[in-house]
């Protein structure tokens, strides 16, 4: 296993629900927690209330975008030894190249197929059931 602890950063419920049950599917030992606000996933990173081994960030949100939230991470040393991986709705390509330069480890559209959404977890994360 390459990650346990997996932190979600992502507003809309249902997508994180949706993660969860693929998670679920691919590792019975991971540990998840997902923080539907950006500032609050921030303030709980800064002062080492959670301990992400991989973070799975939104772009699209109210408040703070998942971009902005990356540039903070990145000013604040949060993430220099945690991937962030890219999971939106929509990533826009003038996008890509910025993530990557700000740290993103990789960037996924957001899969409607439940099949897919494991399979991205499993190449993410290196979880394989047995």
């Amino acid at each position: 296993m390459r990650y346990k602890n997996i932190l979600q950063i992502d507003d809309d419920y249902d997508d994180c629900d949706f993660f969860l049950e693929a998670l679920e599917e691919v590792s019975a030992t991971a540990s998840y927690t997902a923080i539907h606000n950006p500032v609050q996933a921030l303030q709980k990173l800064m002062c080492n209330e959670i301990h992400p081994d991989v973070i799975f960030l939104d772009i699209n949100m109210p408040v703070m975008n998942g971009m902005e939230l990356l540039v903070e991470m990145n000013k604040k040393g949060l993430i220099k030894d945690i991937p962030v991986i890219i999971l939106s709705t929509s990533i826009p390509l003038d996008f890509a190249t910025k993530l990557e330069n700000l740290g993103a480890t990789g960037y996924y559209i957001k899969p409607n197929d439940f099949g897919a959404m494991k399979t991205i977890l499993q190449n993410c994360l290196g979880f394989y059931k047995n």
